[in-house]
């Protein structure tokens, strides 16, 4: 089997390094089957999509839709490198699933309006399949209805014309997307637990996600709330859909 390519661009270790392992655990696969690339770290080296099964974007402190002067040097740097690597990806309809960022980083690609009109602040809420994403071979055994986590300062306000709404939520009526046949993208977490992203609640307390001072309160509002069990399914999907 080829392995997957995941793209990350989160700068602490301890939250890169969660993340990845949460991935490999929510997806089944090894450490040898997910290779991983640190967007932050360094420029992208040439990508031979041939060498893999599927890329997977992780979830990122970047907002897409941040003026440009207002992005840092790597984060220009990166989303050149995705918009890019996107090109190919599209083009050949290569299998793709990007978690949060991907939002942005597929969404913007193909003309969606992605801005802070439905940001959504930390915590839990409600997902449900359309009738489109009841049918999608990622989604088949989903409940209609699902808990997912969430926290964001952007989301998608207008769908890309190529694009086909698999999920709708309470706080962002896109939570997930298709293009094409193969191309995935979710504004909830399917790489979190409850355990991680009381960790990134930590790491990221002062970026803003919430009103300075909050933390422990939101991380007692994320343990008190709804199981969410169901997203991290995405993950063991796609590799099984598309590992070759």
């Amino acid at each position: 089997m080829k392995p997957f390519l995941l793209l990350a661009t989160r700068a602490q270790d301890d939250v890169a390094d969660e993340e990845y392992e949460t991935i490999c655990r929510f997806s089944g696969l090894q450490e040898a089957m997910l290779h991983r690339v640190r967007l932050e770290a360094g420029p992208m080296p040439p990508i031979d999509l041939e060498r893999y099964s599927g890329v997977i974007i992780g979830g990122s402190p970047f907002n897409s839709s941040d003026p440009p002067e207002l992005k840092s040097e790597v984060q220009r740097r990166a989303e050149s490198e995705m918009r890019e690597l996107l090109d190919e990806v599209v083009a050949r309809d290569f299998p793709f699933l990007g978690a949060c960022y991907g939002v942005g980083t597929l969404g913007t690609h193909q003309g969606a309006v992605v801005d802070r009109t439905y940001g959504e602040e930390i915590g839990v809420v409600e997902v449900s399949l359309t009738e489109e994403g009841r049918q999608d071979p990622l989604l088949r055994d989903f409940p209609p209805v699902f808990h997912g986590f969430v926290g964001h300062k952007e989301g998608t306000r207008t769908l890309a014309p190529a694009a086909v709404l698999l999920a709708t939520g309470t706080g962002c009526p896109v939570q997930m997307f298709r293009i094409k046949q193969n191309l995935y993208a979710t504004q909830f977490h399917p790489e979190l637990d409850a355990t991680a992203l009381v960790h990134r609640i930590e790491a990221y307390k002062e970026h803003g996600y919430f009103p300075a001072g909050a933390a422990e309160e939101v991380k007692e509002r994320i343990c008190r709330g709804p199981s969410v069990t169901e997203p991290e399914k995405i993950l063991a999907a796609f590799v099984d859909r598309y590992a070759r």
